[in-house]
């Protein structure tokens, strides 16, 4: 049977499963990843790690460490924080990489955690950076990241998997960043949402190991869960690359060798040429010019010549994060830049994704370029990328940056303006002191748009209906559910609308209090409305944004049995099933409810609906209808009986003593 890449790469690393099972989008799987990375947020693992009652790392070899994010924070508490994870690490034989060393991701790469074909998690929403190397990366939150610590396993839903075939190759002067930012305001409609994006065709081979890690990292920002590139001579020359390093270091038990490199290249898995994908979309990358992102907006991108006739000026500029902090683009800056004076007014802030960078771009003169003409330098790590550290935005300011998120208040004031953009842009902008192009641009914005929608098409493959089909149910897991349906309509319901901000960090409310705050932000009358028992119905990527997993406990603790979507988050999800709360998709009951309430403009509507829920069959019975919606398998229903993940691990580590 035909298996994508994203397939075959989980059913590596699936454990447990039955004898001839073949792994497909949809599957709930039990998986033993490669690599677990965690950074600052190592901290807040540990306390999950011992609530589990767990006492020592199962593989000492799959959790790293690496601290990033709040590095020129040298308060005690900050520094006392850094010396306890540095602590835990020792005892428990952890990699561990300490503040200055890089950005996690960067020093995953550089220190060979990542390898083709392979599955590597972290508690990072930019763990897709991983596909730029063929392997399968993705983001978990930290109840997996302790659990994996604990017992070396987590779960995880297949995704739906997109096919983008790249054809062309790429104009002078064009990035990786551009590539990105172009494939996110192109396929703007959520044609990659909550799935993993393949790479595939002739123009993957054009890009180098730089470029694809930029396009990777912001698959993220695209709203996929991977971004994965297929292995080929790139790979490997990084690879060796790689290798050549630990050998001139001296390392005594390097992670590469040209030895375990062929190793590594005789089992890779590759996309069957037959394999079935949710949608196939195709780009020529001959078509990439600059565009710019924003402002606090990615998926909003502008032709370079028309914001530059814009005039728009700029207070901040940055060149930093995990995205565009790597040796070719302080090049490329530089080259821009050297003999030039960053304009007055202008602050232009440099960080590199790793010291090794940083080092490497100070002996080919690239880091002094930057410096003599203004640029303040800042340490390795993610400084104003995720607002700390110097250089922030304040009221009123505009900064251009080659981060990957331009988020309103994300790099300081709410009242600030982000645009993103590669980093000769940035750089061509921190002189200019407005957003500027690095060369003279001679086509006119409207040819730019039309010669990318010539260059790119989107299809989705037409699947046949989801059909009933029966399944095992575990003891304890009902086989039914039953209740009135209480419909919320509104797609992208974020977690903010669900449970907001303002009792987020509020530690002090009981369970039974949480619940009466579920869904305030969304609709003041919904805690009149929902009663207990009721089936809590919603629109399209159900639980959007922030990765709270309040956002799901409180609907549960409000007496809801369990949410139906036409789609879902897959981080709130992880946070449903981690919590043992069900959570299913069901498209066509909410096309038909969205149909039948079309005249009613109430954010929350009370239906005369009572719907029945089959497990065992996978069909909703409501109003004379059958609805089938893809089967619980047993990881999901173990966690639900378990009453959620942190019960299941402290099971199995108690069993284990």
């Amino acid at each position: 049977m035909p298996q994508t890449l994203v397939e075959k790469i989980a059913q590596r690393f699936a454990v447990g499963l039955p004898d001839g099972q073949i792994v497909r989008s949809g599957d709930f799987l039990t998986v033993r990843p490669a690599h677990v990375m965690t950074h600052d947020n190592t901290a807040a693992v540990i306390p999950k790690f011992e609530s589990m009652g767990a006492t020592r790392i199962a593989d000492s070899n799959q959790p790293v460490f690496a601290l990033d994010h709040d590095i020129q924070n040298k308060s005690e508490g900050n520094l006392a924080k850094y010396a306890a994870i540095e602590a835990f690490a020792a005892k428990h034989g952890v990699a561990f990489f300490p503040a200055g060393r890089g950005i996690s991701h960067q020093v995953m790469v550089e220190e060979g955690f990542v390898l083709p074909g392979t599955m590597v998690v972290g508690s990072d929403s930019h763990s897709n950076i991983y596909g730029a190397l063929g392997a399968l990366g993705t983001p978990v939150v930290r109840t997996d990241a302790a659990a994996i610590w604990a017992t070396g396993r987590t779960w995880w839903q297949v995704p739906d998997v997109v096919r983008v075939t790249l054809s062309g190759e790429l104009q002078p002067g064009v990035s990786g960043k551009d590539v990105i930012i172009t494939l996110i305001g192109v396929f703007n409609n959520d044609e990659v949402l909550n799935c993993c994006v393949e790479f595939h065709g002739g123009g993957v081979a054009t890009l180098n190991l730089e470029q694809r890690l930029t396009i990777s990292n912001m698959t993220t920002e695209w709203g996929a869960l991977a971004g994965v590139f297929p292995y080929d001579e790139k790979t490997r020359f990084g690879l060796l690359t790689r290798a050549k390093v630990f050998r001139e270091r001296g390392d005594l038990n390097p992670r590469l060798t040209p030895e375990s490199i062929e190793r590594v290249e005789a089992g890779i898995p590759v996309a069957d040429p037959d394999a079935v994908y949710a949608k196939e979309l195709t780009f020529d990358l001959s078509a990439v010019t600059p565009f710019v992102a924003g402002p606090n907006e990615v998926k909003t991108i502008t032709p370079l010549p028309e914001i530059e006739e814009a005039g728009v000026k700029i207070d901040k500029a940055f060149l930093m994060s995990c995205v565009n902090g790597r040796l070719q683009d302080f090049e490329e800056a530089a080259g821009i830049i050297r003999g030039k004076r960053v304009h007055d007014g202008v602050s232009f802030y440099i960080a590199p994704a790793s010291d090794e960078i940083e080092k490497q771009a100070r002996e080919r003169g690239y880091w002094q370029s930057l410096l003599d003409a203004g640029a303040i330098a800042l340490p390795p790590g993610c400084g104003a990328c995720i607002g700390l550290g110097q250089g922030l935005l304040e009221d009123g300011e505009v900064g251009i940056s080659a981060t990957n998120r331009n988020f309103k208040g994300r790099m300081g004031s709410r009242e600030s303006f982000v645009y993103l953009a590669s980093p000769a842009v940035v750089a061509a902008s921190a002189v200019a002191g407005k957003i500027a192009a690095p060369g003279r641009t001679t086509a006119s914005a409207a040819s730019l748009r039309q010669a990318l929608a010539d260059a790119s098409s989107a299809r989705v493959t037409e699947r046949p209906p989801v059909e009933p089909a029966s399944v095992a149910i575990l003891d304890g897991f009902p086989e039914t559910i039953e209740g009135k349906l209480l419909f919320a309509p509104k797609d992208n319901l974020n977690t903010d609308g669900i449970y907001g901000k303002e009792f987020t960090y509020r530690e002090d409310l009981s369970s039974a209090e949480m619940g009466t705050k579920a869904m305030l932000n969304y609709d003041p009358k919904f805690q009149e409305l929902a009663e207990p028992g009721d089936v809590l119905v919603g629109g399209y990527n159900f639980g959007s944004g922030s990765s709270r997993e309040q956002a799901a406990t409180a609907l549960k603790y409000r007496g809801l049995q369990m949410v139906i979507a036409g789609s879902f988050s897959q981080t709130y999800k992880r946070n449903a099933f981690n919590n043992g709360y069900i959570v299913i998709e069901c498209p066509e009951l909410v096309d038909e409810l969205k149909a039948a309430n079309a005249n009613d403009d109430a954010l929350t509507i009370r239906t005369a609906r009572t719907a029945r829920v089959d497990f065992t069959s996978g069909a909703i019975e409501c109003a004379g209808k059958t609805y089938a919606f893809a089967p619980l398998g047993e990881v999901a229903q173990e966690l639900v009986v378990k009453g959620g993940f942190e019960s299941l691990i402290k099971e199995q580590i108690a069993n284990m003593a």
